[in-house]
C-alpha cells in the first residue's frame, strides 16, 4: 500500500481526472462531455416522464401522447435537432484539436507507442531527434508542444485527460496531436486502446515545468554525457545481456528493443507507469518483471544474487 499512495503522488492523483481540464486543449473536450452528460440527463428526464404518463397518465393525456402530432414532434423532429445541433456544436468546438502541420518554433515531441511502453524523442527544428527518453514527457507551461504519434507494433491510444483529448496511434500512420500545460505538475495518462497482454498497466506521466526550470531540465539533458565510472553495476549491465535491449549514452550498451536508461534514475516510475521509481523497485523490477507485469518483453533475472541486483539497483538509480 505504501507503494501505491507514493505512486499515485508521483503521477499527480491516479486515476487521472478526465472532467479537470489543465488546459486549453483539454477545455473543449470537458465542455462537450459535461453538455453530453447533462443533455444525456435531460433526454432521459423526459423520457421517464413520457413512460410514466403512458402508465398512470389520465386517459386524456395518454391519448395526446399516443396521437400523431406527439410522434412527429417527439419521436423524429425532436431527436433530429437535437441530435444535430450536438453534432454541427461538437465539431465546431473540438475542430482545432486534431492538428494539421507543425507551426514554426513550436516544440515538437516524438512519441511512439510499443507492446507495452512509450517511446519518447525530442525533435529539433528540422524534425531530428536529438533526445531521448520513456515513459515520460516533459513539458514548458504556458507553450503549446506538439506531438508526432506513431506506432511501433499494434494501435495504442495517448491519452493524458487534464491536457488533451485522446488520439490514436496507428501503425505506418503519423498522427498529430497538441497539448498544453498551464500550471506545473505531473499529469498522468493511459493508453486508451485496447493492445493486448498488460494493457491496463501502459501507463505515461507528462512533467510541466516553469520555463525557467524547463531550460535547466533541457540543457542539462543536452549537455555532453561523461562515461560512467565504472562499477560492479555496471559490469553486471554489459555482460548479463541487458545492454542488447538497452541504451546508456558513454558506455557500450547501444541496444533499442527497450527504453533508453541513459536518465532513468531520474524517472519518476517504472515499468511504464506501474510503480514509484526507486532503489527498492528498481531490484524488484529487475528480478521479476514478469509478476509486476505479465506479458511484458522483459524476461526476469532471478539468477541474480541478491548482491548483485543491490549492485545493479545502485547503478541505474545513479543514471540522472
Amino acid at each position: 500500500m505504501p507503494a501505491e499512495t507514493d505512486l499515485k503522488a508521483v503521477l499527480g492523483g491516479w486515476p487521472p481526472a478526465v472532467l479537470d481540464p489543465a488546459g486549453p486543449y483539454s477545455e473543449p473536450v470537458t465542455l462537450l462531455s459535461w453538455a453530453l452528460l447533462i443533455g444525456g440527463a435531460v433526454v432521459l428526464a423526459i423520457v421517464l416522464a413520457a413512460l410514466g404518463v403512458a402508465l398512470w397518465g389520465a386517459p386524456s393525456l395518454r391519448k395526446r401522447l399516443g396521437g400523431d402530432k406527439a410522434i412527429w414532434i417527439g419521436g423524429v423532429a425532436f431527436p433530429v435537432v437535437v441530435l444535430t445541433v450536438l453534432l454541427v456544436w461538437g465539431l465546431w468546438l473540438t475542430g482545432d484539436l486534431a492538428a494539421k502541420a507543425p507551426r514554426p518554433g513550436e516544440m515538437r515531441v516524438r512519441v511512439t507507442g510499443e507492446m507495452w511502453w512509450w517511446r519518447v524523442s525530442y525533435l529539433d527544428k528540422a524534425g531530428r531527434p536529438v533526445m531521448q527518453d520513456a515513459n515520460e514527457l516533459h513539458v514548458p507551461i504556458g507553450e503549446t508542444v506538439l506531438l508526432e504519434l506513431d506506432s511501433a507494433d499494434v494501435i495504442h491510444s495517448f491519452w493524458v485527460p487534464r491536457l488533451a483529448g485522446k488520439m490514436d496511434m496507428i501503425p505506418g500512420r503519423r498522427n498529430l496531436l497538441r497539448i498544453q500545460a498551464d500550471q506545473p505538475g505531473t499529469y498522468g495518462g493511459q493508453c486508451a486502446e485496447y493492445c493486448g497482454g498488460p494493457h491496463a498497466l501502459m501507463g505515461f506521466a507528462v512533467v510541466a515545468h516553469t520555463p525557467e526550470s524547463f531550460k535547466r531540465w533541457r540543457a542539462g539533458r543536452l549537455a555532453p554525457r561523461p562515461a560512467p565510472p565504472p562499477s560492479r553495476g555496471q559490469e553486471l549491465f554489459l555482460t548479463s545481456g541487458c545492454a542488447a535491449c538497452h541504451t546508456i549514452a558513454g558506455t557500450e550498451a547501444r541496444g533499442l528493443a527497450g527504453p533508453d536508461l541513459t536518465h532513468v534514475g531520474s524517472r519518476r516510475t517504472l515499468g511504464a507507469g506501474i510503480l514509484p521509481n526507486n532503489r527498492g523497485t528498481l531490484a524488484g523490477w529487475i528480478a521479476d518483471s514478469q509478476t509486476l507485469k505479465p506479458g511484458n518483453r522483459m524476461p526476469n533475472y532471478k539468477q541474480f544474487t541478491a548482491e548483485e541486483l543491490n549492485a545493479l539497483a545502485d547503478y541505474l538509480a545513479g543514471l540522472k
